[in-house]
């Protein structure tokens, strides 16, 4: 296949031109790249099981792992599960369109691949203006999960994505950077009390405030998994990557001096910043949980693309408003065993 096109969404035009393309290629059982608020998405035809087993083959997607799908309204929503309790249409009120997915059972329509075999789904109605004008234009739900290689870190912009997956995909939608940064809280509402199978930045005392009590899963899944995100190594980048806590800049190149070989070190930091001597990059990201998450991929895309060998990201504060991000960190740090 050749280099994907990029098609922008900076003017009505381009917009118009880029919603009719990709639903072109949908329809056609193709895959699209589409920008979402939270990262990009490699979408296909939820209804459509070969369309879907292209999203598992472009990413290395293991079978196992369970696809997220896209709707554009309530009614939408609801024909992909077969039960919608009270509980759910109280979270869409108060969280949808937005950075939220729920888990519920799954309706005969959706193919069994998409669940990775379960008996639920999850839905999510995302927010972003080019993501709901194509499936509205589609008409169908879509399937789609990070628009990168498995494990690798997700995509916040077209760059990220052409990098990653330009080889493989005919069509990525440029929409600008997502502004959320990290993937949906993944909220389970077929146990009671609804469970949090995966942090995001819609925490847990906001559901709490909605919904009532809620538990929160902890660690990595085995067996049939009910959400994307529960693998113990994921959104990785190519260079180790490790989470320091140091108080001054002496103890961090103590830290460095006694742990590798490495030569290309880069420093992501936000409150103890060291300087740049010695060290092949350090940035910086705001101590604000909000503008992390919103980076935080963006940096270590841009360490992986500068030749890092070693990431050392400064460990987070504690606070539940820090939680999703610290996931994704860990797991990013996780050996492949």
């Amino acid at each position: 296949m050749s280099s994907a096109q990029v098609l922008p969404t900076d003017s009505l035009d381009h917009f118009e031109y880029a919603v009719g393309e990709a639903v072109r290629l949908l329809r056609a059982g193709k895959v699209v790249a589409l920008p979402t608020e939270t990262v990009y998405g490699l979408a296909a035809n939820a209804l459509d099981a070969r369309a879907v087993e292209s999203i598992f083959l472009v990413k290395g997607r293991p079978r196992r792992n369970p696809l997220i799908v896209h709707v554009a309204d309530l009614a939408m929503a609801r024909q992909c599960v077969a039960d919608w309790p009270a509980v759910a249409a109280k979270a869409a009120h108060a969280f949808w369109p937005g950075p939220l997915t729920l888990v519920l059972p799954r309706a005969e329509v959706i193919p069994e691949i998409v669940t990775a075999g379960g008996p639920t789904i999850g839905v999510r109605w995302p927010s972003h203006p080019l993501m709901l004008a194509v499936i509205r234009a589609c008409g169908f739900p879509l399937a789609a999960p990070s628009a990168n290689l498995s494990n690798r870190v997700s995509p916040t912009n077209a760059a990220h994505v052409r990098e990653q997956l330009g080889e493989h995909v005919p069509l990525i939608i440029d929409g600008g950077q997502s502004q959320v940064g990290i993937e949906s809280t993944v909220l389970d509402l077929t146990t009671s009390p609804p469970r949090v199978l995966r942090p995001g930045m819609i925490h847990e005392p906001a559901l709490v405030a909605a919904l009532g009590p809620v538990a929160v899963s902890s660690g990595t899944r085995s067996g049939i998994l009910r959400s994307p995100g529960l693998l113990r190594k994921h959104y990785a980048p190519r260079a180790r990557l490790v989470l320091w806590s140091w108080t001054d800049e002496v103890e961090l190149r103590r830290r460095v001096a006694q742990a590798a070989e490495q030569q290309a070190v880069h420093v992501i930091a936000h409150t103890h910043i060291p300087s740049g001597r010695g060290f092949a990059r350090v940035s910086v990201i705001p101590h604000d949980a909000v503008a992390f998450a919103r980076a935080i991929y963006a940096e270590l895309h841009a360490c992986d693309q500068a030749g890092a060998e070693l990431i050392i990201v400064e460990a987070l504060p504690p606070g539940g408003e820090w939680q999703a991000i610290a996931d994704r960190l860990y797991r990013a740090a996780a050996s492949a065993a």
